[in-house]
């Protein structure tokens, strides 16, 4: 016999689409919810909205209707804050100001009993400064759903300086009973995914801004190479650059500009000229009936490549060659290609390093997964008829992206950096290595966490792509986070604590 959950009531306030999404997942979960908003009829609104919406599953035979039935009574729509006094737990989800949120609180501190819960689903303020003016201080916490909510499964429980443990306790039960996934996250800017959330984007935007490639080829290199749902660009259309353009940047100011949290130019003018996405037509991609299709890319014109030199000790390049037709040379002939692959370095530096005629040299990406797609780019002055050959050759058997010269292509400048800023989470001790992984997937939908993907590619090649890519540009944006030296140098896991 199941061991029946203990009755809870939670109370909502602000009814937007954070609000009712917390609503609908928690009354479907058997808890009462009282939703209060102070704008005039919102409450019920938000209340007969989540019904449509569930009597529109019971149509489509996803819901049964006596569920359907059961969550509408669970939820109430309150006319007057006074409707949660007896609540065991509140949520606010009101608009993102320090003020506003202040001045609610001080009202329900008034209202509530001294044990009841007090709980922000604020994604950008410090839960610390909510909490600074509480007459119960161990009582507050934040608790950052994701949108939408019924749908996603992440909640990040936070901390504030005097949170009390088992108010966290209780807050991430609450979580798992509304089938979420609570992770413990310290009080620091962006939490744990907004933080963690900003190599993905801005790293592509700067291989953008350098005119190395098109957001097209980006997307697609971390689509097919990397395992990524969506690329950054789509990503970046999906919610609006007047959404991630501001978070990257309180994330960037709060971190006292940290260049690995730095975005670009780019990035501002998209919002500044309206082009926010999908919500106007047009980001980074043009939306909406008669949008060209991103996914074709130009073909290569000329013949391929029948014998190449591959150099260096890559078997994994040799074998790719090999099985797109090619034949391998033992030496140098002087006359046919010669493949080489760079972890770290552009093919400039490459082939300055190990003395190669520039001009016959072709760079192709070896770190990510390369049955499917493979990334290529050339030194500047290379013969533009030889590269067109390579390129001729593996499209034989794979799609091939061309790209502009860059230390570490596409794929490896990526993942090093949501690699790397997943280990400076770890050495923070934003949270714990678990649930940095975990968040990132489940918030982001990353194919793997951070620390994951570090381990995954390799502990020391990301430490190594991030040291030359620092010393070949100057930026101290790749400086590789300590967490990350300390492994590779050690030869252990970026898991390993």
């Amino acid at each position: 016999m199941t061991q029946k959950e203990p009755s809870i009531s939670l109370g909502v306030v602000g009814a937007g689409a954070m609000g009712a999404g917390i609503a609908q997942a928690a009354a479907a979960s058997g808890i009462e919810v009282h939703l209060f908003d102070a704008r005039e009829q919102a409450a019920k609104q938000a209340c007969d909205a989540i019904g449509a919406r569930l009597d529109k599953r019971v149509g489509q035979g996803k819901l049964a209707a006596d569920e359907a039935g059961l969550t509408k009574q669970r939820l109430h729509a309150e006319g007057d804050l006074a409707g949660l006094k007896d609540c065991d737990v509140v949520i606010e989800a009101i608009v993102e100001d320090l003020g506003a949120k202040i001045g609610l609180f001080e009202q329900l501190e008034d209202l509530l009993r001294p044990e009841a819960i007090l709980a922000s689903n604020t994604s950008s303020i410090p839960i610390g400064a909510l909490a600074a003016g509480r007459r119960h201080r161990g009582r507050f916490a934040g608790m950052h759903f994701f949108n939408p909510v019924p749908v996603m499964k992440l909640v990040e429980i936070i901390a504030g300086p005097d949170t009390g443990a088992a108010v966290l306790d209780q807050l991430a039960g609450l979580a798992r009973r509304m089938g979420k996934t609570p992770v413990h996250v310290r009080d620091t800017p962006g939490f744990l995914v907004n933080f963690g959330g900003r190599a993905y984007p801005t790293e592509a935007l700067a291989i953008v801004q350098e005119n190395v490639a098109t957001p097209a080829q980006v997307d697609a290199v971390m689509r097919d190479c990397h395992g990524f749902r969506m690329g950054p660009f789509e990503l970046m259309d999906l919610t609006g650059m007047d959404v991630n353009f501001p978070v990257t940047r309180f994330v960037h100011e709060c971190y006292f500009y940290d260049p690995r949290l730095r975005s670009t130019p780019l990035h501002r003018y998209m919002v500044e000229t309206g082009q926010l996405g999908r919500k106007t037509g047009r980001g980074f991609f043009q939306h909406g009936e008669g949008a060209p299709d991103t996914a074709v890319e130009p073909g290569f014109d000329a013949t391929p490549a029948t014998a190449v030199f591959v150099h260096g000790e890559s078997s994994l390049l040799r074998e790719l060659a090999s099985e797109c037709g090619a034949q391998l040379l033992d030496s140098d002939d002087g006359r046919s290609p010669i493949l080489v692959p760079p972890l770290g370095e552009d093919c400039t530096a490459y082939v300055c390093r190990e003395g190669l005629d520039h001009r016959r040299a072709v760079a192709v990406d070896t770190l990510g997964d390369t049955r499917s797609r493979v990334t290529i780019m050339a030194a500047p002055g290379a013969d533009g008829q030889l590269v067109e050959s390579v390129g001729a050759l593996f499209s034989g058997r794979r799609k091939v992206t061309l790209i502009g010269d860059s230390p570490g292509f596409i794929g490896q400048r990526v993942a090093a950096m949501v690699a790397n800023l997943g280990c400076e989470m770890a050495q923070g001790g934003v949270a714990s290595v678990e649930d940095i992984d975990c968040a990132m997937r489940l918030g982001l939908n990353y194919p793997l966490g951070p620390l994951e993907m570090a381990d995954a590619l390799g502990v020391k090649s990301i430490h190594l792509i991030l040291q030359r890519l620092q010393a070949l540009t100057g930026d101290d944006r790749y400086r590789p986070s300590q967490w990350l030296r300390r492994r590779a140098q050690l030869g252990l896991s970026a898991r390993e604590c």
